[in-house]
């Protein structure tokens, strides 16, 4: 049986999606950008709790505000304490602080997975595998997947340890350098994930390059087919109990806009997207999706 797969976004709270991904030009008080856009997508990826860590207050109110869709779950980041600032070690009270919004997801059944995103810098060593060990235990009581950006940590025995720890590997599609993790389709425990950064190789490691240029690319369906074969293949393996499709090019709305393309691909029929979203890339969505269907993505 072929694992449930959810596709969603990373993020919800950027404002160059008023307008475009949310009706409204302007932010106001009524509008709740996080419900309205769990009536579209089954899953987005918390950024936040990467900037620093959620309180079980916030967690809370994140759960009660997508009531409406009971197949969503959220997934989300790692404090960069644990994954982006390694000078020093990370402590006890670290790991209970980042814990506070995680258990509180979890405890409602809305946490898919949890997220440690390492840099492109994060190059396999000694010291890094320590480091990475430590964390995974630290935080196994939740479900976790790693991210790695480096091709020194495209290994076999590398897997082989993830998938003893039961912690998740993440597909990534990213601008291809030398020595960048290219795209695949593996497997390390129950939760699949795959995470689409976009192909902007101008701005990919340019410093002076700010957050939305960085992350500005609109996939092809061309492009994005053979994710879909790979998001199919890991969702069919009989170890596969839960499956996240995250796009993470969201300047100006590219992100829910290829989320969509790629549910529409996954269920073979149009999916409902907001009118303004398919208002401003009805050429990329016309096939896969409208404004019409009362439905949810895969």
């Amino acid at each position: 049986m072929t694992a449930k797969i959810r596709v969603g976004t990373a993020g919800w709270d950027y404002p160059d999606w008023r307008g475009i991904v949310y009706p409204n030009a302007r932010k106001t008080k009524s509008f709740d950008e996080l419900a309205y856009l769990a009536r579209f997508f089954d899953t987005v990826e918390i950024n936040t709790t990467f900037y620093g860590p959620g309180s079980a207050k916030t967690a809370a109110d994140w759960v009660a505000r997508v009531a409406g869709n009971p197949e969503f779950k959220f997934t989300a980041k790692l404090w960069r304490r644990f994954t982006h600032e390694r000078q020093t070690a990370w402590t006890a009270d670290d790991v209970r602080t980042a814990r506070a919004a995680f258990d509180v997801l979890q405890a409602a059944g809305r946490l898919g997975a949890v997220l440690l995103q390492f840099p492109w810098s994060f190059k396999r060593d000694a010291a890094a595998e320590e480091w990475l060990r430590d964390l995974c235990a630290a935080f196994a009581e939740l479900p976790l997947v790693l991210e790695v950006r480096h091709a020194s940590w495209n290994s076999e025995e590398v897997l082989a340890e993830l998938a003893e720890r039961g912690v998740g590997i993440v597909n990534v599609d990213q601008p291809l350098f030398d020595n960048s993790i290219e795209p695949a389709a593996r497997a390390t425990s129950s939760v699949g994930y795959v995470r689409l950064h976009g192909r902007n190789y101008h701005e990919w490691f340019r410093k002076a390059a700010d957050r939305n240029a960085r992350y500005d690319y609109l996939y092809t369906a061309d492009e994005l087919r053979p994710w879909v074969e790979r998001i199919q293949e890991i969702a069919a393996r009989p170890t596969t109990k839960e499956m996240y499709a995250v796009t993470n090019n969201h300047n100006l709305g590219k992100a829910p806009a290829n989320g969509a393309m790629i549910a529409g691909m996954l269920r073979g029929r149009k999916v409902r997207v907001p009118e303004t979203l398919f208002a401003r890339y009805a050429k990329q969505l016309d096939a896969f999706a409208d404004t019409e269907r009362d439905d949810r993505p895969a």
